[in-house]
């Protein structure tokens, strides 16, 4: 082992240079004083040679030691890095049941018998005017045409013999109605805004009416007659989640419903939002439809985005943080008794050094150092374990791993800040040794 001398002869007025007697030096001893230059020669590599020089001449003890700052780091890295790949997974199953429908609808007053009365009456251009709001995805008329004693059949002639039935409840819509209720298409298509301007007779059928008409393809062209009109089908839809008695239901387009069943009004209107947006659409829904009086319209819109998500995602990220704290307090207990035992085990070291000259600063920089050294390591290997860990663990569950850059870089700093905490203390105990009782100890 090589020992380095901070100076030939350390500078008068030191706690650390040795006592020299005045007739020692001779008669030229205040000219010897003051031409002796007090530099340093221990330098920033000699520091850094004698902190590794122990490291790596006790292997298992080493991986003992660095066990305890991998774990800690490890699991703080891989908990951030698991709470920022959660985030985007619990977001979409919570937004996969959030309400992402908002629907207008004319003000309805009740009158003196004790039925709803509407007090307004919505545009029929509606549709355009909501589209043009910041977070409408689409939106459409909808209302329900009705049958005065009509009937809807798939055939053109009625059987006197057969049993008498309902017939299905009759919708008017505009063309973006099943895509504003998320629905599916399951065969054929929907009518356009062609259709609707041309007031063609054109109708799509909900898969279970489908299914009790007999229609189950739309290639050979088939009709059904509502009250008599025949309407050709083009398509049958299905999912409808948000209001699932259009299944049993034939929708038609808006303008055939003027011309043949005398609608005047449009009905309601309703949209599919993006997820969030439903108290500022709340506000502003009102006015696009109605900027004269507002008050005539009722809008029936979603709260905002729930906290919910939030609230579980930081409770778990705060059990793995105390975990990760409690490991990684472990571990810098762990290098703290290494950097003692390496004092202890050093000491005859020590003391030859301090009676060469060696300062109190320069020993406990050297204990210092290696124990940053050692944290700075754990650090490392232990946030290249935690992004590792994100990574195989997403993998295995077919989510997006997310890890910013960051974390692992302050997970390698955070594991030198706890070396350098952990050795202030050893360092601070081996630069009390003195010299002449190291030596005799040793």
């Amino acid at each position: 082992m090589t020992n380095h001398l901070a100076s030939d002869v350390p500078p008068a007025g030191t706690g650390d240079a040795p006592d020299v007697a005045p007739d020692q030096l001779g008669s030229k001893s205040p000219d010897l004083l003051h031409t002796v230059p007090a530099t340093d020669r221990f330098s920033f590599t000699d520091l850094l040679i004698e902190a590794t020089s122990d490291l790596g001449t006790r292997p298992g003890r080493l991986l003992m030691t660095l066990a305890g700052t991998i774990l800690g780091i490890g699991a703080l890295v891989a908990t951030i890095g698991f709470a920022q790949t959660t985030a985007g997974q619990l977001s979409k199953q919570f937004n996969a049941f959030a309400a992402t429908q908002i629907v207008a609808s004319p003000a309805q007053i009740r009158n003196a018998e004790g039925n709803s009365v509407s007090t307004g009456t919505l545009p029929w251009d509606a549709v355009q005017r909501m589209e043009r709001l910041a977070g409408i995805e689409q939106a459409a008329l909808i209302n329900e045409v009705p049958l005065q004693d009509g009937t809807v059949a798939a055939v053109p002639v009625n059987d006197p013999s057969a049993p008498t039935s309902a017939p299905p409840r009759i919708f008017a819509a505009s063309a973006g109605l099943i895509d504003a209720l998320e629905g599916t298409v399951r065969y054929g298509r929907l009518f356009d805004e062609g259709h609707d301007q041309r007031q063609d007779r054109v109708a799509v059928l909900g898969e279970r009416l489908a299914g009790n008409l007999g229609i189950t393809r739309v290639d050979s062209q088939p009709s059904i007659f509502i009250n008599g009109i025949p309407y050709a089908v083009v398509g049958v839809f299905g999912d409808m989640q948000q209001r699932s008695e259009l299944l049993d239901s034939v929708v038609i387009s808006t303008g055939a419903a003027r011309n043949d069943f005398n609608l005047t009004t449009p009905g309601d209107v309703q949209a599919r939002i993006v997820i969030g947006a439903g108290p500022q659409l709340a506000a502003q829904t009102a006015l696009a439809l109605a900027p004269d009086a507002p008050d005539s319209v009722t809008i029936a819109a979603p709260q905002g985005r729930s906290n919910l998500a939030e609230s579980v995602q930081s409770d778990v990220n705060l059990i793995f943080v105390i975990l990760s704290v409690v490991v990684l307090l472990a571990g810098g207990v762990g290098i703290a008794n290494v950097t003692m035992l390496s004092v202890m085990e050093r000491t005859g070291e020590i003391g030859l050094r301090r009676a060469l000259g060696a300062t109190r600063r320069q020993i406990a920089t050297q204990f210092v150092t290696e124990s940053v050294i050692l944290g700075l390591l754990g650090g490392l290997l232990g946030a290249t374990t935690g992004v590792f860990a994100v990574i195989a663990i997403s993998l295995s569950q077919q989510w997006t791993p997310v890890t910013h850059p960051l974390v692992a870089i302050g997970g390698a700093l955070l594991g030198a800040v706890v070396g350098l905490a952990a050795g202030s203390f050893p360092a601070r105990k081996a630069t009390r040794i003195e010299p002449v009782a190291a030596l005799r100890g040793g």
